[in-house]
């Protein structure tokens, strides 16, 4: 407009522009099958597991102390994530458990953070990622495009297709609102495969009954 390319009545209507809604990306039922069966160091296998199982982020993981994690009860306290400054409860399924247990057993050094580096040093993030990358081409996924933050994805898609509500994967996700949480349920087409067809049963048998007209009264 300072050009005088464009006229200022532009402005005077309101322009709205639709940008695409992006969805999250999970990981294939058998691509995640096979993505385990590569993993050989105990390090990666509890780190691949825990956050498939618990649905933490990568930085969140990777700042967990030994005070955090009550394995007699399978559950990590995240006091306060960096993304939302609200603190959560996730929960370890058995397979991560067992993951989690051996690698605090055999792991070098027994620092209080569960992941260390070299020299006791907190591990990165850029190692974290490098790691899993490896796995990835180990197990010929590489091509696919999945990342360290998938593997939150995964847990999230998983879980609405084996039947959990909504309001109880928010809490767990973290999620600061339910809308963030209600992507995956566009993501995931189980439990909407089901409730069609549980629908349409019924509607093919005659048993649904109405009448979808207005009353000739109203306008």
């Amino acid at each position: 407009m300072d050009r005088e390319v464009l006229s200022p009545d532009l402005l005077k209507r309101k322009l709205r522009v639709k940008v695409p809604d992006s969805l999250p990306r999970a990981i294939d039922p058998q691509d995640v099958r096979r993505l385990l069966t590569v993993i050989r160091r105990p390090r990666d296998r509890a780190m691949v597991l825990v956050l498939l199982r618990t649905g933490m982020r990568i930085g969140e993981l990777l700042n967990t102390t030994l005070s955090d994690v009550n394995l007699s009860e399978k559950r990590i306290e995240i006091f306060e994530t960096q993304k939302t400054r609200v603190g959560r409860v996730v929960y370890l399924a058995e397979d991560a458990c067992q993951a989690l247990v051996h690698w605090l057993e055999v792991r070098p050094r027994k620092t209080e953070l569960i992941f260390n580096g070299h020299g006791g040093r907190p591990l990165g993030y850029e190692t974290a990622r490098t790691h899993f990358k490896t796995l990835l081409i180990k197990s010929e996924l590489a091509h696919k495009g999945y990342t360290l933050h998938c593997l939150r994805h995964t847990f999230a898609s998983e879980l609405l297709n084996a039947g959990m509500r909504l309001e109880c994967l928010q809490q767990l996700l973290g999620h600061s609102s339910i809308e963030m949480t209600r992507r995956y349920a566009r993501l995931t087409d189980t439990t909407r495969k089901e409730e069609y067809f549980r629908a349409m049963a019924k509607i093919e048998k005659g048993d649904v009954h109405g009448d979808y007209r207005c009353h000739h009264q109203l306008p």
